[in-house]
């Protein structure tokens, strides 16, 4: 049974019952319920995509991550995906591997879906693409920073400061020597990530050597590989690095060197992201790599929406914690909010 028919047997206009379905406060009770019933009898289900046409919503979103495999990718996912399904909406993930041209096709294909907002993780897309896509009524929002695309609606954390927490934070609990594994991607904010721990180390007199500074694939491979070459001439006390999968490469490093890691061991593993409960058995004292969204950070979000309405040209969230450190893995709490006010049609 079609909506057409749907009318019919309950002796109302097509317009009638389509209000039904999107607007029911809007019909009288007795009539609402009449056309309900016959729903339910019939056990009718509206054309989705057909029904998004007519109202211009399609109740859709995408989102585009760079690797499926990446923990706190995947963590993001999780808050975005959590909040479009309470607000009834569906995602679309796609998976672009890290590549440009296989991102570009999958936007191209949610854009012919007509989603109602397109959410880039750590995009290594150009503005000029970025903005092509804006300007087809579509609202985008980053999460995080890869190749530095400036003017959009951005939640990103401070690396740089993060990094400097944590290395400052190993420097007082005793840490003399100090190494870094840093990932090769996302670039920007993993090159941040390097300039504060090499910032830190200068306050500290500190030597920057070359030996204990590795740059990495973000695998689990890239991390074992890293810290091989970096045990060579002798393993630093502790080693700081910009992903989950790069510290447990490390790990499996420190094993099959038989070297111990942790608290207690030879060395200290610490990790950026730390989205696992694994990781934080490998911190030392009071360190921590994550920090608890609470209302005043959560109000962040809120200002940005409030400039996006006022009509300026870009809002970009900077995540800093002043007495913690500050980690990737917040982003997903933001992700939330933002996906929130992408369904509510506010964040353009």
């Amino acid at each position: 049974m079609n909506i057409k028919q749907i009318a019919k047997a309950a002796g109302v206009s097509v317009a009638t019952v389509s209000r039904v379905m999107n607007h029911p406060e809007n019909v009288a009770p007795k009539t609402r319920d009449k056309i309900l019933k016959i729903m339910e009898e019939e056990e009718y289900k509206p054309n989705w995509f057909a029904q998004g046409l007519n109202f211009n919503k399609t109740k859709t979103i995408g989102l585009v991550i760079p690797h499926m495999l990446n923990s706190m990718y995947m963590e993001i996912a999780k808050g975005v995906e959590d909040v479009a399904q309470q607000k009834g909406y569906i995602t679309f993930m796609c998976n672009v591997e890290k590549d440009t041209e296989i991102e570009k096709n999958y936007i191209e294909q949610l854009l012919t879906r007509r989603v109602d907002g397109i959410i880039l993780m750590f995009s290594s897309l150009d503005e000029k693409f970025i903005k092509s896509v804006e300007e087809q009524d579509v609202p985008v929002v980053l999460i995080g920073e890869d190749r530095c695309a400036k003017g959009f609606n951005t939640v990103k954390v401070d690396c740089r400061i993060g990094a400097e927490n944590m290395v400052s934070q190993l420097i007082e609990n005793g840490h003399d020597s100090i190494g870094i594994l840093y990932g090769n991607d996302p670039q920007q904010e993993t090159q941040d990530m390097l300039e504060g721990y090499k910032n830190v180390l200068k306050e500290n007199d500190m030597d920057i050597s070359d030996e204990y500074i590795k740059l990495v694939e973000n695998t689990i491979e890239g991390g074992y590989l890293g810290a091989k070459k970096m045990m060579a001439p002798g393993a630093p006390r502790a080693i700081f690095t910009t992903s989950d999968e790069i510290a447990y490469g490390a790990m499996d490093a420190m094993k099959a060197a038989g070297i111990t890691y942790g608290v207690d061991g030879d060395v200290i593993i610490i990790s950026f992201d730390a989205t696992h409960d694994g990781l934080q058995y490998t911190l030392d004292g009071d360190i921590h790599c994550n920090v608890e969204c609470n209302p005043i950070q959560a109000q962040y979000v809120a200002d940005l929406i409030q400039q996006m309405e006022a009509g300026e040209e870009f809002a970009t969230y900077t995540l800093v914690e002043d007495s913690a450190f500050v980690a990737p893995g917040i982003e997903s709490e933001y992700a939330l909010t933002m996906t929130q006010e992408i369904l509510d049609g506010r964040a353009y």
